[in-house]
């Protein structure tokens, strides 16, 4: 049976929590790099809205939101129990992400991208994305995990966004009092599934192949 395919860019976090749901649930699927300026054809008309992840199944169906791709594979096979057991804390769990994706991502864009927002300031951007970047700070002072000792769904999906955060200026966040949030950044950028994902891959443009990424990368 073919693999599914799936459309990603390295550096973007959408991507990155789609590749990391893959990796740790330990599916395959056939990996091809896009470049977003020449984005391809068969991409395209699987999913319209032209931004990835787009994840194509061997029955041609087509899932294209990142969080959903991610449970899509840990509903295959969930080792870490990511998915969480009880209802409850999968319903923190998929409001925190909520939170993420709908409140902070857009103060995020504008805080890393100030300069095409002029109609406030850099700190001003970085003011109101940091009401989601103390309410993380306030749940990891209680543990060292968003949902707990142990990793969830949570924290893979939202630390590639909390990492973008971070570099928009490093001094001013390595200088913040955000203690347990950058310990726990630290965390999850430098454990192995982060360094797995970001491996470098030809891109489909100038290679025009595919590779085989997930079951067979050891975390």
């Amino acid at each position: 049976m073919p693999l599914p395919t799936l459309y990603s860019f390295r550096r973007c976090p959408y991507a990155m929590r789609a590749r990391l749901g893959i990796l740790l649930s330990k599916q395959q699927v056939s990996l091809r790099e896009i470049v977003l300026k020449h984005k391809p054809e068969a991409m395209l008309a699987a999913s319209p809205k032209g931004t990835v992840p787009v994840l194509i199944l061997p029955d041609a169906s087509v899932i294209e939101e990142s969080i959903e791709i991610m449970c899509w594979a840990l509903m295959q096979y969930d080792p870490l129990n990511l998915l969480l057991s009880e209802a409850p804390q999968q319903e923190i769990a998929q409001a925190l992400i909520h939170t993420n994706d709908h409140s902070f991502k857009p103060w995020l864009d504008k805080y890393k991208y100030a300069d095409r927002h002029p109609g406030h300031s850099e700190q001003y951007y970085r003011q109101q994305a940091e009401v989601f970047i103390a309410q993380l700070e306030s749940i990891l002072t209680k543990h060292s995990q968003l949902m707990g000792d142990k990793v969830s769904i949570a924290d893979y999906a939202i630390f590639p966004f909390i990492r973008q955060f971070a570099s928009v200026d490093k001094a001013w966040f390595d200088a913040s009092h955000y203690t347990h949030l950058k310990k726990w950044l630290k965390f999850h950028i430098e454990s192995d599934a982060f360094t797995q994902i970001m491996k470098k891959y030809p891109t489909w443009l100038e290679s025009g192949e595919s590779f085989e990424f997930g079951a067979n990368i050891a975390v």
